[in-house]
């Protein structure tokens, strides 16, 4: 069962994903915040797989939320679901952590693919702004730091399922150690590359030929 926490300021909205949720037999929803800092602190307190997140809430914006809750809860999976149809924003919500970008007007199964997709370790970026994420893998990587702490062979191992679509369940499956285990090992390798989302990852590992 995927755990579903949203959070949006629109009561409508939020009617909306939770039927949407409850005719779907492999998803719970959890809980609902109404602004940034709630959904903070619910991710805390309810440990969803999935925070189901709109940019724009009138104390603090999904973007930061995700820069927040990012680093602190790696395991989870942030789907940004908003109206904004906006390279800038895409770009800024894929750099702080965001696994998910969904524009509010798509169809009701295009959200439930996104949820399936980064749930299972993937990216999902709503097909009209595909083309965004296209043309970024031309342009050299300009905000990739140097590593000034050599990554270790178990991050190495790591860094390459993750670019593969391992979730970290099924990446300590493969190694033979625990979630918790992972999650540590994913913390440092961000920390230590200075990179949060899957995308720059697999740029990383393809331009340190870690991967082909």
């Amino acid at each position: 069962m995927i755990r579903i926490l949203i959070a949006d300021d629109h009561a409508i909205v939020r009617a909306g994903l939770r039927a949407l949720l409850k005719s779907e037999p492999t998803m719970e929803l959890v809980g609902e915040a109404t602004g940034g800092y709630e959904a903070i602190e619910l991710v805390g307190e309810c440990n969803p797989d999935v925070l189901v997140l709109d940019i724009s809430m009138p104390d603090l914006d999904g973007i930061s939320v995700t820069r927040k809750i990012n680093p602190q809860f790696p395991g989870l999976r942030i789907l940004i679901l908003t109206v904004h149809e906006d390279e800038a924003l895409l770009r800024e919500a894929i750099k702080a952590g965001a696994s998910g970008y969904v524009l509010k007007r798509a169809a009701e199964a295009e959200l439930i693919s996104a949820i399936h997709t980064i749930v299972g370790g993937g990216l999902y970026v709503d097909p009209s702004m595909v083309r965004i994420l296209l043309s970024d893998r031309a342009k050299p990587a300009a905000t990739v730091r140097e590593v000034v702490e050599p990554l270790t062979h178990r991050e190495k191992e790591i860094l390459a399922l993750i670019v593969q679509g391992y979730t970290n369940r099924q990446i300590g499956e493969e190694l033979n150690i625990s979630v918790r285990t992972v999650e540590g090992h994913r913390a440092n390798l961000s920390e230590k590359l200075g990179l949060r989302s899957r995308v720059e990852l697999v740029r990383y590992a393809r331009e340190h030929g870690l991967i082909e």
